[in-house]
Formats: structure tokens, sequence, C-alpha cells
């Protein structure tokens, strides 16, 4: 049997120094949500990282709207309501009609949800004194001024 190759994240050219950074940061993420994610189906209930986002989300904001939810995440407006409707079905959402508007759902997270979030929790706290481990406070300090340098850089237009 022939050995597949990975083409797609390999570049045909070294990254330049400024590429290197943001990679680092990309690799840093994605090694985090994917722990993450190893925690969500690994457990009870099979969540994807849409999911949770969503559900901390609203456990962040209870009684936001699924509008709320699509301009703070940014994503289309379709894809949001698939994922909420999804989620209400599987009991991990409540909903109870707006006063002013009825149209309109104020959503919160369920009692099994408020349990998935704290599994997180747990998993991110671990994660993040792992990620950390050795860096004195100054050192982790400065790391996170350096950060917000570079996220005001990218939110300049």
């Amino acid at each position: 049997m022939r050995k597949s190759v990975d083409h797609v994240n390999h570049k045909a050219s070294a990254p330049s120094p400024d590429e290197d950074v943001l990679e680092a940061i990309h690799t840093v993420m994605h090694l985090f949500r994917s722990r993450q994610h190893r925690v969500l189906k690994d457990g009870e209930h099979d969540v994807s990282h849409m999911e949770a986002k969503a559900l901390g989300f609203f456990a962040r904001h209870p009684g936001a709207t699924q509008s709320d939810l699509v301009q703070h995440s940014g994503r289309d407006k379709g894809q949001m309501a698939r994922l909420v409707g999804g989620l209400r079905e599987r009991g991990l959402l409540d909903a109870v009609a707006d006063e002013s508007d009825r149209r309109s759902l104020r959503l919160s997270v369920s009692p099994a949800a408020r349990e998935i979030q704290q599994v997180l929790g747990q998993q991110a706290r671990r994660l993040s004194a792992q990620a950390v481990k050795g860096l004195g406070a100054d050192e982790r300090a400065q790391l996170l001024q350096m950060l917000a340098r570079v996220r005001a850089n990218l939110e300049q237009d």
C-alpha cells in the first residue's frame, strides 16, 4: 500500500519570521482545541467544537437570542439556526419566548449543558496550567502584552 503525504498544510518555501509567529499561535490553539475536543468526544455527550462555543456563549449570556449569537460569532445565520436547533433538540438549550416579541426566543443552557460547561472549564484550566508551566509571572504578563499587540495590529483597518 502506498503511503499518502499531506501537502495541504506544507508550504513550498520556508515561512517568513512574521508567518512563523502566527503559525506558532495557530499551532498552540489547535493543540488546545484538539485536547478539548477529545474530552467532548470521550464524554457522554458528543459535542462539536462549534456546539461547545455556542453553549459557552449562552452560558455567559443567558437569555440571549440566536441573532445575538450570529452577531457575536460572525457566522452565517442559517448555520447558526441549524446549530441552535440541534442543541435544542438534544436538550442542551432551553428556549423561552421573548415577552416583548413572541417571535424571538431567549436561549439559555440546560442543566445537562451546564455539566458539559463544567467539564470543559476544568479541562481548560488543566490545559492552561500545562501550557504555561515553567513560565514565571513576568513572562506570562509579557506574553499577554505581546499577544495583545498582535491582536491590536490585526484589528486595525
